[in-house]
């Protein structure tokens, strides 16, 4: 039994080992009442440093472009480590949306590709944009019986942004590869909370400014040897060559042989930052970041007579926004997603947060 199975199937450890992590809410300068992970993470103090001493460096004329790329080479190894594979399978880019559509871009004219009802528009939109592929939404729980053998590619969120469902990826990935089908998973609203190193997929796409609190424009994919083989980089530019520094000019076509042949050409400000929260979260204990914020997700849906979960995203039914307005009346930093209140436990947060959120809410 893998690691995230056994954590799917366990909150024994979300309820008795939150105590390291709770130890690190000294890192953040801001968390009190902030339950918006899923919307957009806090810097942790190492972030920030980098941050400043970056504008820092760039406005005393000192910053460098080899200093940039060696950054984002040490941003590339830390998000192979969250996603458990070799530096050599990922490429950097700024949005899920790009990398995803270099996937609907491979596909075969009248392709059927299988997705979640109602996931998130990036990882759905580029097969939409097409025009000429056969795009079919299901449920989430049916997403792994609803592979067909005529479905060509599965695309999917592990975690689901409006509800916070957490995808049964195993199964699914068992359903595509019976199918021979392309697999392609958003782990967005998932790594950095939830292990993601054991995922069978050809292509696995994150951008980093949620759960593990980059700037946004710094996101990142893991290439499978046959998405290797089958996608062509349209995005190509400058930095896809593998000396992008001795090969930025043309008139020939340069392309690395690994996966940084996806690469474009790098937000250097952002991925400065993203170097050093990649790094923070790739130092952390996996099994102890899941359980901490599993274990405050489940203690506030006790508070609020919801059922135990699998999810650090707890959402509930809020049509009107009243609970919503109710937890922002009160401080809480929250969000709604079609029609339900979304709240979010992580790094920052503590049983102090979950009492807050549910005295708000009248419970």
């Amino acid at each position: 039994m893998n690691v995230i199975t056994h954590l799917l199937l366990s909150n024994e450890y979300a309820a008795t080992h939150t105590d390291g992590m709770t130890a690190l809410r000294h890192r953040y300068d801001a968390g009190r009442g902030y339950l918006a992970a899923c919307t957009l993470g806090l810097p942790v103090d190492t972030t920030r440093d980098a941050l400043r001493g970056d504008l820092d460096r760039w406005a005393g004329g000192t910053a460098t472009a080899s200093e940039y790329s060696a950054t984002l080479e040490r941003a590339r190894a830390h998000a192979a480590a969250l996603l458990g594979v070799a530096p050599s399978r990922v490429a950097t880019g700024s949005q899920v949306s790009v990398f995803a559509g270099l996937v609907a871009a491979s596909a075969a004219t009248g392709s059927e590709v299988l997705c979640i009802d109602g996931d998130f528009s990036s990882i759905v939109a580029p097969f939409l944009a097409r025009g000429d592929l056969h795009v079919r939404h299901v449920p989430l729980d049916a997403l792994a019986e609803e592979v067909r053998p005529s479905t060509r590619i599965v695309a999917y969120s592990l975690v689901q942004s409006a509800t916070g469902e957490v995808a049964d990826a195993a199964s699914i990935a068992r359903a595509a590869r019976s199918a021979g089908a392309f697999v392609l998973v958003d782990t967005t609203q998932a790594t950095g909370w939830l292990p993601t190193t054991e995922l069978d997929a050809d292509v696995i796409v994150c951008h980093a400014y949620k759960w593990l609190s980059a700037p946004r424009g710094a996101a990142f994919a893991a290439f499978s040897d046959r998405a290797l083989a089958e996608i062509t980089p349209h995005a190509a530019g400058w930095y896809s060559g593998g000396d992008p520094w001795a090969s930025c000019y043309g008139p020939r076509l340069h392309l690395a042989a690994d996966a940084s042949r996806f690469d474009v050409s790098p937000a250097w400000h952002a991925w400065t930052g993203a170097e050093a929260a990649l790094a923070f979260a790739a130092s952390l204990d996996p099994v102890a970041v899941h359980g901490h914020g599993l274990g405050l997700a489940n203690a506030f849906r006790e508070r609020l007579g919801l059922e135990e979960s699998d999810s650090a995203i707890v959402t509930w039914g809020d049509a009107d926004g009243t609970d919503l307005r109710a937890l922002t009346g009160s401080g809480i930093t929250a969000s709604g997603r079609a029609g339900r209140a979304r709240v979010s436990f992580h790094l920052w947060n503590d049983e102090e947060d979950v009492d807050l959120a549910a005295r708000a809410l009248g419970h």
